[in-house]
């Protein structure tokens, strides 16, 4: 699933395309996606003005005219595409939106996991998927004592406790994974023993990975690629995921792959304790 780098990627690509431009031409192929699109929803895009584009966790969100806004959820294999003339329509093109200026962007979801909704801008805090949603990881809200004071008493792994978006928000697997070894955690390690100067190096560890994820355009493993069809390169710079038995690039000692909660951790049993 893509996660906030490769989401924020995505975001980035879109702000400039429609910010203060109007749709001119939707074209909707399905009437649901992972859930049931809402009813009209082409006719009640068409002639609406975009505002400026913004990320909340894992979903992008177009402000419109109307104190309404456009959200996307990209799922797990969604994707979009941005075009500078009408594209050859492919099969999995559910959503496509044509603007003023003639460009287009295009979601296309083979899985059909993904969602999008048009939903009043006095709903966000309130909508099924926003509503319980922690803070952001890459903002001013995130210090070590505030996630000490979080993890605090919690016997959970400090891996799960990582993935939990009520309490930060579009952290995911793969760059949980390389957070905890840039910090040296072990994913086993209780949530609640994070306290102090582990939390502090836990949090700057989460900043950089994502960072610098980013500025590669997120990972491409299997689905994710960039709106202008270009893949992320961070997948080059992946310390630990998806490396099993494989050296550790700091200590050479073999690498570990277990389950935890359903989800691959993978770690380096020396230099994470």
């Amino acid at each position: 699933m893509p996660e906030l780098p490769e989401v924020e990627t995505v975001k980035a690509a879109l702000l400039p395309l429609v910010e203060g431009r109007t749709i001119q031409h939707v074209r909707q192929m399905r009437s649901d996606l992972r859930w049931p699109l809402p009813e009209r929803l082409a006719d009640r895009l068409t002639g609406r003005r975009c505002g400026t584009a913004y990320r909340r966790a894992k979903y992008i969100l177009i402000p419109l005219d109307g104190h309404e806004v456009l959200l996307i959820h990209l799922g797990m294999s969604g994707a979009i595409r941005i075009y500078e003339h009408q594209p050859e329509f492919a099969k999995h093109d559910h959503i496509s939106v044509q603007l003023d200026t003639g460009q287009w962007f295009v979601f296309s979801d083979p899985r059909r996991f993904g969602h999008v909704d048009l939903i009043s801008d006095s709903e966000l805090e309130t909508h099924k998927l926003l509503r319980h949603l922690g803070i952001e990881p890459l903002s001013n809200m995130l210090s070590g004592d505030w996630l000490a004071d979080r993890l605090a008493g919690k016997t959970a792994p400090i891996k799960s406790a990582l993935m939990d978006q009520r309490i930060i928000a579009g952290l995911g697997n793969i760059y949980v994974c390389e957070a905890l070894f840039k910090a040296g955690i072990s994913p086993r390690r209780k949530a609640g023993s994070i306290k102090a100067g582990r939390a502090e190096k836990l949090v700057r560890a989460i900043r950089d990975v994502l960072t610098l994820a980013i500025a590669s355009g997120g990972t491409s493993l299997r689905d994710h690629v960039q709106p202008g069809g270009e893949i992320g390169y961070f997948v080059q710079q992946l310390s630990v995921y998806g490396r099993a038995e494989l050296p550790c690039v700091s200590c050479r000692t073999p690498l570990k792959h277990i389950t935890q909660t359903g989800r691959s951790s993978f770690y380096c049993p020396n230099c994470q304790r």
